[in-house]
């Protein structure tokens, strides 16, 4: 399936062509248009049945700078070396690489980076969009600002709208629909409580201010005559923030919406090729009829030519405290994950997950307490396989490990091989962990569990609260003492 079906040249005889991102933060396909019932999302939906809804799009990495990083360069992160989560000492981009804002401002495009209309912190409107990069940038020569009306007349823009939802902290609703509560379908590796299906559903409801954002953005190009005109991409910097996604080379950590409408797409298309972030510069950047740098990883998809490839790659490194190192190469069929440090736990120390997660101390109560399933616990044990291989034909949300499986031996070689064969080219830069100008793991983890202690003490009044403490003050949060 071509994509824009109209040729490239006629697309750029009508003008350049405007583009519009709109990223949220930590969403997972959770909206009525992939089909999730018990989220409204009538925005989102729209904008599917009038454009393109990519089924295998995925980030390059399950966590927000990280994957930032990668997909405003159009690069896979482990190849320039901003690999790790939350940089503390971000440098200046290394010669060859340069952000696509950059380029385009430079070929007379207005650029802007702004929040969603609507957006408020604190009680507060803002209006500065989200950046949260790994190298270190000039807000001021990287955009023209944070409004797009504001170009000059007939001026070609490029806008990026952040949404910060659904993001932790998520809202605590103080009702719950005991319909739609019933309704969620947690996935099996989850334990199904109270608990986690008030915390699903609170997730779910900031889905939906997604959506409202999203329609806010789209009334504000219409109202300025311009949506027709212009190419608007949705998608999500990586997926759903629970404890198996965000963080983890997961389908759940990995896979996110992305959903094109703009002159030249096909209505109620849906692409199921794979397609990774990381495309998207290259993208833009053929469209707008620019050259794409040879550094660029990513592969241009919106024209005739879509790649032929049948694999794409992503990467886990060190997450705030978390340190790891972990490689996945995604298949049509497939998905090969590498655990270079299979003797840590999934459980291992996130003061961030911590912090924010209800579910953390709730695994770890369930399990010391025998009351955690067979399938869930499988997930806390304390040291993790070196592969994991999952069967997408038959467990499209690999949960199920076949690594030992001799009925795959074949496919898992060869994925194998693959992997191996991105980490040598690509000078995979994870291998040597974080660049010399962080500081010590040893002061970041101290640093980061000074945060969690702060957070603590402020909501329990003491400091180092055990899990059974951590737990009760979440089930009273969430209405269930």
């Amino acid at each position: 399936m071509v994509l824009l079906l109209m040729p490239l040249a006629g697309l750029r005889a009508a003008g350049p062509p405007n583009f519009v991102w709109i990223i949220a933060d930590d969403m997972s396909p959770d909206a009525g248009a992939y089909g999730v019932k018990q989220v409204g999302t009538p925005n989102l939906d729209r904008l599917a049945a009038e454009g393109c809804r990519y089924a295998r799009a995925y980030a390059s990495a399950p966590v927000c700078s990280s994957s930032r990083s990668a997909f405003i360069l159009g690069c896979y992160q482990t190849t320039t070396g901003l690999h790790p989560h939350d940089v503390e000492n971000p440098q200046p981009l290394p010669a060859p690489y340069r952000h696509l804002p950059g380029l385009l401002r430079e070929a007379g495009w207005f650029v802007t980076n702004a929040a969603a209309p609507g957006a408020k912190r604190n009680g507060k409107t803002i209006t500065k969009g989200k950046t949260h990069y790994n190298f270190a940038h000039d807000p001021a020569e990287m955009f023209d600002g944070d409004d797009w009306r504001k170009r000059k007349a007939g001026q070609p823009f490029f806008a990026q709208f952040q949404i910060t939802e659904p993001h932790r902290p998520f809202p605590i609703p103080t009702t719950f629909d005991d319909a739609k509560l019933r309704a969620i379908e947690l996935p099996p590796n989850y334990p199904d409580t109270p608990l986690m299906r008030r915390d699903w559903y609170a997730y779910q409801r900031s889905v939906e201010v997604v959506d409202e954002r999203v329609g806010g953005i789209l009334d504000q190009l219409k109202a300025e005559g311009v949506l027709d005109q212009t190419i608007v991409m949705f998608f999500a910097d990586h997926g759903r923030p629970m404890p198996w996604g965000k963080q983890w080379l997961s389908v759940e950590g990995l896979q996110v919406p992305l959903i094109l409408r703009g002159p030249g797409v096909g209505r109620g298309r849906v692409e199921s090729r794979l397609v990774s972030l990381i495309d998207l510069a290259p993208s833009m950047l053929e469209l707008a009829g620019l050259e794409v740098p040879p550094w660029m990883e990513g592969q241009p998809v919106l024209g005739a030519a879509f790649p032929g490839r049948s694999v794409v790659f992503a990467a886990r490194d060190r997450c705030g405290d978390a340190m790891d190192r972990i490689r996945a190469v995604i298949g049509r069929d497939f998905w090969l994950v590498q655990n270079f440090n299979p003797g840590l736990s999934r459980l291992n120390w996130s003061g961030y997950k911590e912090a924010g997660y209800p579910a953390m101390p709730l695994l770890r109560v369930l399990q010391a307490s025998g009351r955690l399933e067979s399938f869930p616990s499988k997930w806390l044990t304390p040291a993790r396989s070196a592969i994991e291989f999952y069967d997408l034909k038959t467990d499209p949300q690999g949960l199920h490990d076949v690594s030992g499986d001799p009925r795959h031996a074949e496919a898992l070689a060869s994925m194998r091989q693959q992997l191996d064969a991105w980490i040598t080219a690509t000078k995979d830069r994870g291998a040597s962990g974080d660049p010399v100008t962080e500081p010590s793991l040893e002061r970041i983890m101290k640093d980061k569990r000074a945060d969690y202690e702060r957070i603590w003490k402020s909501r329990v009044r003491k400091p180092g609260p055990t899990d059974a403490e951590r737990l009760a003050w979440w089930m009273k949060s969430y209405g269930l003492e």
